[in-house]
């Protein structure tokens, strides 16, 4: 039987939950669960304040309710597996190193930031800064993956290092931005300014994008390596088609600005 946290009513102010985790929630029993701090506005509250708590622990947590205003679950987690059953707030999977969180609705902004291992999942779609470092930081995502199945928003993989970003409607402006390395993957739309400033890595679309004047045209092919990404992608449900499998790409380089190591790969078409 897995443990289930039910939301009782939609708090007012944002709620920082950062101990729905399975190692903090790992054999603890409802009543001990239920007295665990939670951060409310400037106040410290209880988890049974908020949620009617069922079930035990055994290596999954399923969250229930309309969690738009609850910030920081799943945060430095590192195993086992969390459920939300709704929409959930920002900083979801903040610093996560592994297991896995599915969002069955839409997850605010800042999900994953500074991620190092394991996989989100998020059903609808997701905010600005996915996958991004926080404001200061040297880098980035370190490693895992992040698949949205709708639309996210600007800066997506900001200064990310590693991993796996994938967007299966759109992403926002300066998706990229920054990057040192791993591979995004956005199957619908680019936004303005894709790959400003990054260093290395790999950013993708199956749409034309206007490009920055500092990336260059440098040839077509089909990337071998993108192939095994988009059937894994398709595994977990992304929209992949044939045409995505077998077609060729044009390949820009950039940013100029930074030695252009990195690419850009956009689907057939013109650049715009």
């Amino acid at each position: 039987m897995s443990l289930k946290l039910v939301l009782k009513h939609e708090p007012e102010v944002p709620l920082e939950a950062e101990v729905i985790t399975p190692a903090k929630l790992n054999g603890l029993s409802i009543g001990e669960i239920t007295k665990l701090p939670l951060q409310y506005g400037n106040e410290r509250v209880e988890v049974g304040e908020f949620f009617r708590v069922e079930g035990s622990y055994s290596g999954e947590i399923h969250v229930e309710g309309d969690l738009a205003r609850v910030k920081l679950v799943g945060a430095g987690m590192s195993e086992g597996r969390i459920v939300v059953h709704g929409r959930i707030g920002m900083h979801l999977g903040a610093g996560i190193s592994g297991g896995e969180i599915l969002v069955e609705g839409d997850a605010g902004d800042w999900v994953a930031p500074e991620m190092s291992g394991g996989r989100i999942v998020i059903k609808g779609n997701a905010g600005h800064m996915i996958g991004s470092a926080y404001r200061g930081s040297p880098a980035g995502i370190r490693g895992g993956e992040i698949i949205i199945h709708g639309n996210a928003g600007n800066e997506i993989g900001h200064a990310m290092r590693k991993g796996l970003i994938a967007i299966g409607g759109d992403s926002g402006d300066f998706t990229g931005v920054d990057m040192l390395a791993g591979t995004i993957i956005v199957i619908g739309d680019l936004g303005n300014r894709t790959g400003a400033g990054m260093k290395r890595g790999s950013i993708v679309s199956m749409r034309p994008a206007q490009m920055l004047p500092t990336f260059s045209y440098a040839c077509s092919y089909q990337p071998q390596f993108l192939r095994l990404y988009l059937l894994h992608l398709s595994r977990l449900g992304l929209p992949v088609t044939p045409a995505y499998l077998n077609g060729r790409y044009q390949r820009w380089s950039g940013d100029a600005l930074e030695m252009n190591r990195g690419e850009v790969l956009l689907l057939n078409g013109e650049a715009a």
